[in-house]
């Protein structure tokens, strides 16, 4: 059991080391949803590739010379998720 504590303008918990661990919460973002319960704290889910197509075309754009690196195959990107 904890309280809220007073963090500058706004109000936050303690939470325990171990309670982190095993809740998987480490170095993670977290995501907060208001559920009938109360509140619930789970780890942030990340779209695989988030900002992939992005850091390419900045590569791309620094070192034209290296776009067969990237794009001088037969892979067919149709269809992925960016």
């Amino acid at each position: 059991m904890t309280m809220l504590i007073k963090i500058g303008n706004s109000q936050g918990v303690r939470i325990p080391k171990a309670i982190i661990k095993q809740a998987h919460l480490e170095n993670s973002p977290l995501e907060f949803e208001v559920t009938a319960q109360g509140l619930l704290l789970k780890p942030a889910k990340r779209k695989p590739r988030e900002g992939w197509e992005d850091q390419i075309k900045k590569a791309l754009l620094e070192s034209p010379e290296e776009e067969e690196v990237f794009l001088g195959n037969d892979l067919d990107f149709e269809g992925w998720e960016w």
